[in-house]
């Protein structure tokens, strides 16, 4: 029988491909975005549950793994009879921490931003590590860069991996190795496009405004890995954009399949929201590759194990 995941903070649903490509079953999905929802609908068949913090435990059916990326949230300092599990409270976090708590899975996966480990002086890596740790789990971190998987991006993200001690005593779990050789963005940029271009007075006024070789542009001959894709790339920012070198004005904004590339997707995924939110959820997701080495890690575990 095939282990069975839940996916929280479910966005599009990158993680989903990923732990699915690796034979896992997907039994629980919770994402409160609308515009979200209907791009996971239309790619899975089912639309997410809503807001997670109105979601009993015991709605959620039984599974082996609990998938989240949850946003990043200060807590509260505790005091010394409080506990770490308390400082959680009101965030989205506790929200996680309860359903670990109360379903007891044998594994869970979760993925934040590389500052998570800095945010709040370093407070709220402490409470998150010591929480799980309460509740009984053996817990790993590390940060990954995305381009060392396969994908032609620069994103560099923190997973944490933790196992219920009750069922899986010592485990042995090593986060995959970097891949010696990286993909370049070329092979992946197409061209002809007649829209997403950017108006030449914006280049001159804004764009190009300084010779300091912002922002990056792209084209089939590049080799290199793009920057990070961001959730606020429609804004059109020379920092830390990356545009493309085609089109009627010589420069636009990626493609579609660009955006899929850039993150790990299927060309076959379907995006049926507007150009803007179509950005907005691929600067939100998961770089699909690299989770998908992190899973086959996880169930190296618990094939073992179980």
């Amino acid at each position: 029988m095939a282990l069975k995941f839940i996916d929280l903070f479910a966005g599009i649903g990158g993680t989903r491909l990923a732990f699915e490509k690796n034979g896992l079953e997907c039994v629980f999905s919770s994402e409160w975005d609308q515009h979200s929802q209907k791009t996971y609908a239309a790619n899975f068949g089912q639309t997410p549950h809503g807001d997670i913090t109105k979601i009993s435990a015991h709605e959620i059916p039984d599974f082996d793994v609990l998938v989240a990326g949850f946003p990043c949230q200060p807590f509260s300092s505790i005091g010394k009879r409080e506990g770490f599990e308390h400082a959680t409270q009101g965030t989205l976090f506790f929200d996680v921490l309860r359903i670990i708590k109360e379903k007891r899975p044998s594994a869970f996966l979760l993925e934040n931003v590389k500052g998570l480990k800095n945010h709040d002086g370093g407070h709220t890596w402490e409470v998150i590590q010591e929480s799980l740790r309460e509740n009984g789990y053996q817990v790993f971190s590390d940060v990954l860069d995305a381009s060392d998987f396969g994908v032609p991006q620069r994103r560099e993200r923190i997973y944490i991996v933790g196992f219920d001690g009750s069922k899986i005593q010592n485990p042995v779990f090593n986060f995959p190795q970097p891949m010696k050789k990286k993909v370049g963005i070329g092979k992946f940029v197409e061209t002809g496009i007649d829209d997403r271009s950017i108006s030449r007075h914006l280049q001159s006024a804004y764009i190009f405004k300084k010779d300091d070789g912002r922002p990056e542009v792209i084209s089939p001959d590049s080799s290199q890995q793009v920057k990070t894709l961001v959730a606020s790339y429609h804004k059109i920012q020379r920092l830390t954009g990356t545009f493309v070198a085609d089109g009627p004005t010589g420069l636009r904004l990626l493609t579609e399949n660009e955006c899929k590339a850039i993150m790990g997707f299927p060309k076959s995924f379907k995006v049926p929201v507007s150009r803007t939110q179509m950005y907005r959820q691929f600067g939100n997701s998961v770089a699909v590759p690299v989770v998908s080495k992190i899973v086959q890690s996880i169930l190296s575990v618990l094939e073992a194990k179980l």
